[in-house]
C-alpha cells in the first residue's frame, strides 16, 4: 500500500497532541486563573477565547497560501512558532494584568490573535498534508489517530500544568506555561521533520485569493462539505455548556458526580472514533467501511440521544445516555475528518489546502457560535417556560433538529466521484 505508514500518521498525530496541549493551556488553564485567582469577569476569558476562534476564519487564506508554495511543512511549523509565542504572550498578560491591567488585557488581546491565527495555519496544512500522504484506504483511520491524539495532549497537558501551578503566582504561571508551549512548538517540529520529503509537490496555479475561493466553492462537493460540517458541529458544540448544568439542576448531582459523566461521555466519543476508524480501514470498499454511512448514521444516532435526554427526568440512566451520546458524536465526527482529507484532493491536488481552510473556518466559527447559542437559548427557554427541566429539553430539541438536517446533507455529499466535469486545464498544475 502507497501512502504514509503507520508511523508516519503516528508522527503527524504527535503535532495534533502539540497543539491540543497549547490550545488547552489557552482556553482552560488561563481562563481559570483569570476568573478565580484575579477574579475578573468570566466575560474577558470568553471575549478572548472568541476571537481565538474569529482569527480562524483565516484559514482559507492560510490554506490558499499553502497551495501557492506547494508545500505544507513551513505552514505547520510557522504556525506553530506563532501559537506558541501566543499561549506564552497570554500568561505573562493574565500576570501583567495584576499591575497594570489595561497593558495586560491589550497583550493578551494580541496574544489570543496570534494563537487563533497559528491554529488556523499549523491545523489547516497538517490536515493537508495528512490528506495528499496517506492512502484513501487508511485515512478513517488516520483521522481518527490524530483526533485523539489532540484529545490525549488536552489530557496530558492539563494534569501537568495543574501538578506545576501550585501555588499560584503570576511568575509560576508565566514559567508553566512558557515552558510547555516551548516544548509543545519542539515535538511538533521533530515530529513533522523530513516527513514531507525534499521533492514539493508543483504549486498550484497562480491566481488571487478571490478567485481561488470562487474556484473551490462552485465545485458541488466542497460547498456541500462546508454546509454540513457548519451544521454538525453547531449540533456538536451547543450542547458543550449545558450538559453538566442539565444534571446538576434537573438530576439534583453534585460536581464531581456531573464531572464524572462528563468523562463517561468523552470515553464514548473516543470508542465512536476507534470504531469507525477500525471499520473505515478493515472494510475499505465495503458498506460498513463507508465514510458517508458512518457520517449520515453518527449524526442520526446523535439526534435520537439527545431527544432521549430531552425526556430524560430522575430515574433516567443518565451514565449510560452521556456514554452513547459520545459514542455516537465520536463516529459521526471521526467519519467527517476522514471524508475531508478524502474530498481535498479529489477536485486537484492544487486546491486542497484552500478546500481543507474552507472546512476548518466553518467548524470554527460552528465551535465558537454554538457554545452561546446554547446558552443562550437555555437561557431563553428557562424565562418563556418557567422551569429548568423545559429549557434544556428546548435545547436538546433544537440540537436534534440539527443533526437530523446534518445527517439528510451528509447524505447528499457524493464521496466516489467528482460532482463537476473537470474542463481542461482547470485543475493543471504548474510545474515550478
Amino acid at each position: 500500500m502507497t501512502g504514509l505508514s503507520w508511523f508516519g500518521i503516528f508522527r503527524l498525530g504527535l503535532v495534533q497532541t502539540a497543539l491540543g496541549a497549547v490550545v488547552v493551556l489557552c482556553t482552560s488553564t488561563i481562563n481559570r486563573a483569570m476568573v478565580v485567582e484575579l477574579a475578573l469577569p468570566a466575560t474577558l476569558p470568553g471575549l478572548l477565547v472568541g476571537l481565538h476562534y474569529a482569527m480562524q476564519m483565516l484559514r482559507p487564506r492560510m490554506g490558499h497560501g499553502s497551495d501557492a508554495g506547494g508545500r505544507r511543512t513551513p505552514w505547520i511549523i510557522g504556525g506553530m512558532a506563532v501559537l506558541a509565542l501566543g499561549g506564552a504572550g497570554a500568561a505573562f498578560a493574565t500576570g501583567l494584568m495584576l499591575q497594570h491591567f489595561w497593558e495586560g488585557v491589550a497583550l493578551a488581546v494580541i496574544s489570543f490573535v496570534m494563537i487563533g491565527a497559528g491554529v488556523g495555519a499549523a491545523g489547516t496544512s497538517l490536515l493537508t498534508l495528512l490528506a495528499g500522504e496517506v492512502a484513501p484506504a487508511r485515512r478513517a483511520a488516520a483521522g481518527t489517530i490524530v483526533w485523539l491524539m489532540m484529545i490525549a495532549g488536552f489530557a496530558i497537558t492539563a494534569t501537568i500544568a495543574g501538578k506545576l501551578l501550585d501555588p499560584f503566582s503570576a511568575g509560576r504561571l508565566f514559567a508553566v506555561v512558557g515552558g510547555l508551549c516551548a516544548v509543545a512548538f519542539l515535538l511538533a517540529c521533530v515530529a513533522v521533520l523530513g516527513i514531507e520529503g525534499r521533492a514539493a509537490r508543483p504549486p498550484a496555479r497562480e491566481v488571487d485569493f478571490r478567485a481561488a475561493l470562487r474556484e473551490v466553492w462552485a465545485e458541488p462537493s466542497a460547498r456541500q462539505f462546508t454546509v454540513f460540517v457548519f451544521v454538525s458541529m453547531l449540533a456538536y458544540s451547543a450542547a458543550d455548556l449545558i450538559l453538566e448544568p442539565f444534571a446538576g439542576e434537573v438530576f439534583g448531582l453534585t460536581i464531581g458526580q456531573s464531572t464524572s459523566l462528563a468523562g463517561q461521555q468523552n470515553a464514548g466519543t473516543a470508542l465512536g472514533m476507534v470504531l469507525v476508524g477500525l471499520c473505515g480501514s478493515l472494510f475499505a470498499g465495503r458498506p460498513f467501511g463507508s465514510l458517508r454511512g458512518w457520517r449520515v448514521g453518527g449524526c442520526l444516532a446523535s439526534a435520537l440521544m439527545l431527544a432521549l435526554l430531552a425526556g430524560a427526568r430522575p430515574g433516567f440512566p443518565l451514565g449510560m445516555g452521556f456514554f452513547l451520546l459520545g459514542v455516537a458524536n465520536g463516529a459521526f465526527a471521526a467519519a467527517a475528518i476522514g471524508s475531508m482529507m478524502q474530498l481535498a484532493g479529489r477536485e486537484g491536488e492544487g486546491r486542497a489546502g484552500m478546500r481543507m481552510g474552507l472546512w476548518g473556518a466553518a467548524q470554527a466559527i460552528a465551535f465558537g457560535l454554538g457554545g452561546l447559542a446554547g446558552t443562550v437559548l437555555c437561557d431563553l427557554g428557562r424565562l418563556l417556560l418557567g422551569a429548568a427541566g423545559p429549557a434544556y429539553s428546548l435545547v436538546f430539541i433544537t440540537e436534534a433538529a440539527l443533526f437530523v438536517a446534518a445527517a439528510v446533507l451528509a447524505w447528499r455529499i457524493n464521496d466516489q466521484h467528482t460532482g463537476v466535469a473537470a474542463r481542461p486545464g482547470r485543475f493543471k498544475e504548474a510545474r515550478a
